[in-house]
């Protein structure tokens, strides 16, 4: 691939303070994916809204490596995939497909992130879904939805379907393809991510035990947000967003060029 990108600093010179902040956040959550073991080549996509309400989306450029990302190699796009800031960077209008619809049809989303982890394609097959058989599943168990498969994203009808099948929930299953999370910022969707994957590998251990499986009571179930509320001080993502970013900067600073 060549490129030929704008230097860091003229990228942050053309953009407004809150939209550096959010390409940081993005580019740390691409990062965080890679660490995680999350990353799929260069496939799968984590998108963020532009504030100032423009209807603009950062993603990433076509043909890198989560590990690779920075901040101003993000590329500014609008809901039909048009490049809105040439920063150097190509970008595959295609792969925005399943996030175009999400952010076209939940206006209250900041960030949308899709995965294609193993964990997450397993449960995804299974008729079952998502069992309440641990502490993370009831988190995710509270607002949750799937969406059937209906091939590679690529088709515009699939868009409406996609956003009925979310709903308001923050958390979704794509079945026999993956997993998505959304949230008002990048921290509180990768937080979402990060406790629905733990979900889904709890859930795939203890079914290969071929022992009975002791399910949560719905009597619990019914009270897990407000009990998350209680342990997470009422911060939410907020709180363990910052402890992410200093892991990142301890071991791979780049994200933030």
């Amino acid at each position: 691939m060549s490129v030929h990108p704008l230097p860091s600093m003229i990228v942050q010179e053309r953009v407004s303070p809150e939209e550096w902040q959010t390409r940081v956040d993005l580019a740390a959550a691409y990062r965080l994916f890679a660490v995680y073991g999350w990353d799929d080549l260069i496939f799968t996509h984590i998108t963020a809204r532009v504030p100032g309400g423009d209807e603009h989306f950062l993603i990433n450029p076509f043909g890198m490596m989560f590990d690779e990302i920075t901040a101003s190699s993000l590329v500014k796009i609008d809901l039909k995939g048009n490049v809105m800031l040439d920063n150097g960077y190509p970008v595959n209008p295609a792969g925005f497909t399943i996030h175009s619809a999400v952010h076209e049809g939940r206006h209250d989303v900041g960030c949308v992130m899709h995965a294609h982890t193993p964990a997450s394609i397993a449960v995804s097959s299974l008729k079952e879904g998502l069992l309440p058989i641990s502490q993370q599943s009831t988190f995710v168990l509270a607002s949750l939805a799937y969406h059937g498969y209906e091939g590679l994203a690529v088709d515009e009808d699939e868009k409406k379907r996609l956003v009925e099948d979310l709903g308001h929930n923050t958390f979704m299953l794509l079945r026999n393809h993956g997993m998505l999370t959304v949230g008002q910022t990048v921290a509180a969707a990768f937080v979402a991510m990060f406790t629905l994957e733990s979900a889904c590998r709890i859930q795939l251990m203890a079914q290969g035990t071929g022992r009975e499986l002791i399910h949560v009571p719905q009597s619990i179930l019914d009270t897990v947000v407000e009990r998350q509320q209680v342990v997470t001080l009422g911060m939410g993502s907020a709180l363990a967003w910052p402890a992410l970013l200093r892991k990142l900067d301890r071991i791979d600073p780049g994200f933030r060029d």
